[in-house]
């Protein structure tokens, strides 16, 4: 029994090496992340190791709602679209509502007809309760690294507004992702397929909600030129947008778990075809017409997808916005997973957001099912350590060639850079925290960052392959934005702030 014991001088060790690990774990938070990598606040060999790996590696940025950047310079002179509010208007709007925000200061601070000044007067109030959260992180490590900003204040804001105006000229968005956040590529969900001018930086999704969430008669009906008079009619024009872009397409993606749970049955054509044709007469369906009909028109999307060989990207989880998520129903999810992924074992579909706040039960739907894959995309700026302990618990837990760790999940791109910075010190704080846990060693870290930062994502949405079809992409034969991707690298370069 002797020999079994626990001596207090190996306990008093134990505990010195937990007061090692916290400690190391402190230093590294002393600071928020930069473009720069981390080093002298490292406090080990270790973690300078894996940071300066991690900050080196590209990302591939799977999840985006970025524009063509010629959109956002439709002003005046090829000036600013959008006013500076604009960087606290995605997300950050919903925790400056959830603080207590009301409607009237609201309206006015993201409105153009009060100064800079004015609008911080209106913010001040709130900054304090949302700097800290991801949303409010996000902005500020943005402003910093592009502006100089360190501290938003009264003093700082009339320069905030200058400058983003200044940022915002041809080349900035490769100034932002490429050259700052080190982005290979971004797949973007434009709402059905955008035709790109810069199609290798900004690859495109497929949307299918509209195939099938109402469905959207007009919005995927009309492009097609077919004349809709019945269910068959609709597969065709569902057919026409994969003729017309699967080739092209990273994805196809589909947000309806915002109107419903994503719990969708296999209902043939003899059914849903009245139902259908209650629709277009446009009569109202009854709840359960309506699920059995999106259920038919979603599997149609689907097993084309399938066919195509595209991934199938759907939202899970926490919900964008304020005071409107029901969680009960967010909670289903999960389990809904796992039947898309018995129902069709030939489907990759990609389930994103780590179905935040229900991340323990998507972890065991990737452990469990070949065909599931999770995407942290907005992950990082929902709950940044949430993220991190997901993808802890997911590195040790599930196959890693199954996840894909960064997507902005942003309109505005200067907001991608501050998410891309948290998500890098996010992963590289995972890899180290297991190798000082005693679940990795080293070499086992360094050997995931390649495969978890861009290679799974290359492989599984075949990037390479899109990007050689995306060069002789018709909409661009014949036109001078063909070489727009090119030739912006070669624009002016930014100094750093």
């Amino acid at each position: 029994m002797a020999e079994n014991r626990i001596s207090r001088r190996t306990t008093l060790l134990a505990v010195s090496g937990l007061g090692a690990t916290a400690t190391a774990a402190s230093m590294v938070l002393a600071k928020l992340p930069r473009v720069e990598p981390p080093t002298e606040e490292l406090s080990s060999d270790i973690r300078r190791t894996i940071f300066r790996r991690v900050w080196e590696t590209p990302l591939i940025d799977t999840h985006e709602h970025l524009p063509d950047e010629a959109d956002c310079l439709r002003g005046p002179g090829g000036t600013p679209q959008e006013p500076w509010t604009v960087l606290f208007q995605h997300y950050l709007n919903s925790d400056l509502r959830t603080a207590g925000m009301g409607s009237q200061d609201y309206n006015r601070f993201f409105s153009e007809s009060i100064s800079p000044g004015e609008k911080w007067k209106i913010l001040e109030p709130y900054w304090l309760a949302v700097k800290n959260t991801g949303y409010g992180l996000a902005v500020r490590i943005a402003i910093r690294e592009l502006y100089g900003i360190e501290k938003l204040s009264g003093q700082t804001v009339e320069r905030l507004a200058e400058s983003y105006q200044q940022m915002r000229r041809p080349g900035f968005y490769r100034r932002i992702l490429c050259d700052l956040a080190r982005i290979e590529s971004c797949q973007v969900d434009s709402g059905r397929f955008r035709e790109s001018r810069d199609p290798l930086l900004l690859m495109q999704d497929l949307s299918i909600v509209g195939m099938f969430a109402g469905p959207n008669l007009r919005g995927f009906g009309e492009p097609t030129g077919i004349q809709v008079a019945s269910l068959a009619d609709w597969h065709r024009v569902i057919d026409w947008w994969f003729d017309k872009y699967a080739r092209f397409a990273t994805a196809v993606k589909s947000q309806n778990a915002y109107a419903r749970n994503i719990d969708y049955d296999d209902i043939p054509a003899e059914k849903a075809e009245p139902l259908f044709r209650k629709r277009l007469a446009g009569e109202k369906l009854l709840p359960e017409e309506q699920k059995a009909l999106e259920d038919h028109l979603f599997w149609h999307a689907v097993r084309r997808a399938t066919q195509e060989g595209l991934p199938v990207k759907l939202h899970t989880g926490y919900y964008a916005g304020e005071n409107s998520m029901p969680l009960g129903r967010v909670g289903l999810n999960p389990a809904a997973c796992c039947d898309l992924c018995r129902r069709s074992p030939e489907t990759t579909f990609v389930f994103m957001h780590i179905c935040y706040p229900y991340y323990e039960d998507i972890l065991s739907v990737a452990k469990q099912y070949t065909n599931a894959y999770i995407d942290m995309c907005w992950a990082w700026i929902i709950n940044p350590v949430a993220a991190k302990d997901f993808l802890k618990k997911y590195l040790v837990t599930a196959p890693a060639n199954k996840i894909f760790t960064f997507g902005g999940d942003y309109r505005p791109v200067e907001l991608v850079l501050g998410h891309a910075l948290i998500a890098r010190h996010g992963i590289a704080s995972a890899l180290c925290e297991l190798v000082e846990e005693g679940y990795l060693e080293l070499e086992d870290a360094l050997e995931l960052i390649d495969p978890i930062l861009h290679g799974n994502a290359r492989r599984v949405f075949r990037v390479a392959e899109k990007q050689q079809a995306l060069r002789e992409a018709p909409w661009l034969q014949g036109s001078s934005t063909k070489c727009h991707y090119w030739l912006t690298k070669t624009l002016q370069i930014w100094p750093r702030p």
